[in-house]
């Protein structure tokens, strides 16, 4: 099941719906937060509305927590010359950095090296179960990562998670290893790995979590970004005011947002 929060045309009353095919169907009540609590998966039988007519939105809007997981992807790493992290290196990134697959990410006036990054997102579910999967583009502030100390602005910043366009629940898709995943920026094809590259996989990030901090249904697990980064090119390029960007991850879906200036 593919689980998504829209508009429909000519309503800003946000719905959830089922994704099939090329349309979504609604859902006669409740949201897909809903959904993820109590692992309901009955079909919808509310109205259905062509996919290309209505407004994708965040599929949880603001989830309760984002956590993301630096130099995850071995290459990644190698490419910013670092060396494999031997747990996993854990940070987060705010609620109200969620936003929609078609952004638009809005870069603050503080930031002037920005920074792509193509993510498999896990969503939690009930129990500390993974409940499924979505795109995410882990937006970063290189030049606020280098002199801060920590990433909470860096990563944090309002717009800086834009995710979906749905949420692939585990009936549909057990296993997210070894699925390709590619950025392009105007075109250009900039990242293109698959997440069979992980450092760690998406359970072992779950057991790592949990461990210490209880995972809710809606909260998000950013698993980290393969190499072709920005900030891995020579020289450097960083993202700039009226760039499109566009993640894609084999069998999820793909999101594509612009960024304006702040």
């Amino acid at each position: 099941m593919r689980l998504a929060s829209f508009l429909a045309p000519g309503d800003d009353t946000a719905r959830a719906g089922e994704v099939r095919g090329e349309e979504v169907v609604a859902f006669a009540e409740g949201t897909v937060l809903d959904r993820l609590a109590t692992q309901d998966r009955a079909p919808a039988t509310g109205p259905a509305y062509p996919l290309a007519e209505v407004r994708l939105l965040a599929p949880v809007p603001q989830p309760r927590a984002i956590f993301g997981i630096g130099r995850n992807y071995a290459a990644h790493a190698r490419e910013l010359g670092h060396e494999l992290p031997k747990t996993p290196l854990v940070f987060t990134k705010q609620p109200g950095a969620s936003v929609g697959p078609a952004g638009p990410v809005r870069c603050p006036g503080v930031v002037h090296q920005l920074d792509y990054e193509v993510e498999l997102a896990v969503v939690m579910g009930a129990g500390g179960r993974i409940a499924g999967w979505a795109v995410a583009d882990d937006v970063t502030a290189r030049d606020l990562q280098r002199s801060e100390g920590q990433w909470t602005r860096a990563k944090g910043f309002d717009t800086a998670c834009p995710w979906g366009p749905w949420i692939t629940t585990t009936d549909e898709l057990a296993d997210a290893l070894g699925l390709r995943l590619t950025t392009y920026v105007n075109g250009e094809l900039r990242q293109d790995s698959t997440t069979a590259d992980l450092v760690f996989g998406p359970q072992a990030l779950v057991d790592h979590i949990t461990a210490a901090i209880a995972l809710q249904p809606g909260d998000l697990i950013l698993t980290g970004t393969p190499s072709g980064v920005g900030e891995g090119m020579t020289p450097p390029t960083y993202l700039q005011p009226g760039d499109v960007v566009r993640c894609e991850i084999e069998r999820l879906g793909a999101i594509e947002h612009a960024i304006e200036a702040g």
